[in-house]
């Protein structure tokens, strides 16, 4: 038989109910109204700091803390925020039904042909300003977290019988 209560390490298997939300409280994202997530501790599906915060802890525990910018979504990166002039996006600009606006997110590809997504930050007479950081970067992030079972690395399964 194995047990459900063990304490978080790096191979885990997971299960939660988590919530996230910016320090002023407004709720970014949560599972608490549905089924718990289910992930293995390490495997990328959680980011680092969220996943450090869960070492530890055992089925039954109830988390709750802020966690700072680097900790979260990462600080704010200054190279991130890119000008590009303003006509190679005249017609994006005049779109009557979707026009591109501050606030308006657009999309490029990179090198590897994957999408890349800004949020237009400014819009000037001769250029235009695309953010590439996360919408979340530079934040604060109050992390709520519910352990419903905990898992060992070396166990992908729990057979229950009544």
């Amino acid at each position: 038989m194995v047990e459900t209560s063990n304490l978080i390490e790096p191979g885990c298997q997971i299960s939660l109910f988590f919530s996230l939300a910016l320090s002023d409280g407004k709720l970014i994202d949560s599972n608490f109204d549905g089924k718990p997530a289910s992930f293995r501790l390490g495997d990328g599906n959680m980011l680092p700091g969220f996943e450090e915060v869960l070492l530890g802890h055992s089925a039954g525990s109830q988390i709750e803390v802020l966690l700072e910018p680097e900790q979260a979504f990462g600080a704010v990166n200054p190279k991130n925020l890119q000008k590009f002039p303003i006509a190679k996006f005249e017609t994006l600009l005049q779109d009557e039904l979707l026009p591109t606006e501050v606030g308006s997110v657009v999309s490029f590809k990179d090198a590897g042909g994957f999408d890349l997504p800004g949020i237009v930050s400014a819009i000037r007479k001769a250029s235009i300003a695309v953010d590439f950081n996360h919408p979340l970067a530079g934040k604060q992030i109050l992390f709520k977290a519910s352990i419903v079972a905990v898992l060992p690395p070396n166990v992908d399964t729990v057979e229950i019988k009544l």
